[in-house]
């Protein structure tokens, strides 16, 4: 086994037969007075 590795097969990649998609945040931060608000019932 080599040290480097074989690098043939992305540089023949066709990025054209990728799809296309959407990304949507799934998990977003608490605003700071969430954060606060949280903190002060504990």
């Amino acid at each position: 086994m080599s040290d480097k590795p074989d690098i043939k097969e992305v540089t023949t990649f066709d990025k054209t037969k990728l799809k296309k998609t959407e990304t949507h945040e799934k998990n977003t931060l608490p605003t700071k007075e969430t954060i606060e608000q949280e903190k002060s019932e504990s």
